[in-house]
């Protein structure tokens, strides 16, 4: 009888229903592909690549410049004083001046002003030996009151023809040539607009006590005139805007 019922409890535990294993899960769902973000990831990875060549293809496209670092007047010369180097795209256009060729390039004068900061081209110089067409260069002797204080090469001026009765004030000159002196106590403008060369005294002092040697850049036409007045000393200068 005890043999019967041992069976009988083994057989009620051998029915049981079997649990699953521990290591077994649900299957998943399938994922859902989604082509069209998939397209837009490598056309963002394919851009963001291009833009990378291009950002490398312009920096080798820069070159070293010459820029200058204070106003340079027409006429005047570069120095080693006033250009730095910068760098530039070299595929702008512009004739930029690479910094190598800058020791070529003090031997030329600027043919007008060029301000502070400006990245030079070579259009912008001439050689020193140069005179543009249609001008002419003139030297004037000026005596004090005949010009202004702090006259400088690059200025511009105007100049006028004085009258020696203006000049010399005396009256027993007006009396023994009253034709003269009448015509003489005049001032006519001879040039309306020139460019100072140069204006420095012996020695480079821009301050003299006897005259002071002018030498300005005129119109072709109006050479003469000036120089027939300089010759009698009977020139005057005055600044006018556009310095």
């Amino acid at each position: 009888m005890k043999i019967q019922e041992r069976t009988g409890a083994g057989a009620g535990r051998s029915a049981a229903p079997a649990q699953p294993s521990v290591g077994d899960r649900l299957p998943s769902p399938p994922r859902e592909r989604k082509p069209a973000l998939a397209a837009l990831a490598v056309l963002l990875i394919l851009v963001g690549a291009l833009g990378a060549t291009m950002l490398v293809l312009r920096a080798g496209d820069r070159i070293e410049a010459v820029q200058v670092t204070a106003d340079i007047k027409p006429g005047e010369s570069l120095t080693k004083d006033n250009i730095k180097a910068v760098m530039v795209n070299d595929d702008s256009g512009a004739n930029f001046v690479p910094w190598e060729q800058r020791a070529g390039l003090m031997k030329l004068q600027a043919k007008s002003t060029i301000y502070d900061g400006t990245v030079v081209v070579g259009q912008m110089f001439a050689d020193k030996t140069g005179m543009e067409q249609g001008k002419a260069t003139v030297g004037v002797s000026l005596k004090e009151g005949q010009y202004p204080a702090g006259l400088g090469s690059g200025d511009n001026v105007a100049v006028y023809r004085v009258g020696s009765k203006a000049s010399s004030g005396s009256s027993e000159q007006n009396g023994s040539s009253g034709s003269s002196g009448s015509s003489g106590a005049d001032s006519s403008l001879l040039v309306e607009r020139a460019v100072v060369v140069s204006a420095e005294a012996a020695g480079g002092d821009t301050i003299s006590s006897t005259a002071l040697p002018v030498t300005l850049t005129v119109d072709a036409a109006d050479a003469a005139a000036v120089a027939q007045a300089a010759s009698a000393g009977e020139v005057a200068v005055v600044l006018i805007p556009g310095n």
